[in-house]
């Protein structure tokens, strides 16, 4: 039946999980309904009901696919180039260009703020940037495997990937694949999720600034209790929590620098 069918993905891939329950303890609600499960059932094949708990993404049919079976994963083509100009543009804001109009793309231009402080708070590179420009990628990154990398010197060869909408609610984007990097260095953070971007979402960056992201979370995490118990429950969860948290500071020193505006929630 349609909408009760879901994506299961890789063990790997259980900051998934996590990613979910801040994106709602923010208040950003762009990302689709995650949880961690074990498997049973005789039509699945063996690996998927042996071995550690996988995340269970909601798949959702109104999410706008393009045709191109190459680039099925984008509800339009974006590259770097024409994304920095839409922001320039401010698309769908008061003092902005109209979200029928070149260079936009119909998604209203405080989205891209959301986007952005949601994938920097979890270093989600693979959208924004899934050649790894804005930082320095472990040789055995995909994207320097990929030789993808390589491409960072002309920026017309940039595409950005996971960049979806509805089909009912084209103006607002969703987020999908946001498994991110819960161990990436602080020294190595990619600021280039946030180049360009000059307004972020007012409720989100009070969460940050209340001080009180740890306890919302595991208060929103608990509610998944087998997620709770493989990460080792409070004592478990802490640690990968002020990770987020000094990212977090990181990005509102960065807003207060640059003197970025704040936006009332859509």
């Amino acid at each position: 039946m349609s909408g009760l069918c879901a994506l299961i993905k890789r063990p790997d891939d259980w900051f998934e999980v996590f990613a979910f329950h801040l994106d709602r303890v923010l208040g950003l609600n762009r990302s689709l309904p995650t949880v961690l499960r074990d498997f049973h059932s005789d039509i699945l094949p063996y690996k998927y009901t042996r071995g550690a708990a996988r995340p269970v993404v909601w798949w959702d049919p109104g999410i706008q696919h393009l045709a191109d079976d190459d680039n099925d994963q984008n509800s339009f083509p974006l590259t770097w180039p024409q994304y920095q100009s839409l922001l320039r543009a401010r698309c769908g804001s008061g003092s902005g260009v109209a979200l029928n109009e070149t260079p936009c793309v119909g998604v209203h231009h405080a989205e891209w703020g959301r986007l952005a402080l949601f994938d920097f708070l979890l270093q989600v590179n693979d959208r924004l940037d899934r050649y790894c420009c804005g930082f320095q990628p472990d040789p055995a990154e995909p994207c320097v495997e990929n030789l993808l990398h390589t491409k960072c010197r002309n920026s017309k060869d940039l595409v950005l990937v996971h960049i979806l909408v509805r089909k009912v609610e084209p103006t607002r984007l969703v987020f999908i694949d946001n498994a991110g990097r819960p161990n990436h260095p602080h020294d190595n953070l990619n600021f280039r999720l946030v180049e360009g971007i000059d307004e972020f979402p007012e409720r989100a960056v009070s969460v940050l600034q209340s001080g009180c992201l740890e306890s919302m979370l595991l208060s929103s995490l608990y509610m998944d209790k087998q997620f709770w118990e493989s990460r080792g429950g409070a004592r478990g969860l802490k640690p990968l929590i002020h990770t987020v948290e000094q990212r977090g500071r990181i990005l509102l020193q960065h807003i207060h620098d640059k003197r970025l505006r704040l936006n009332r929630d859509l």
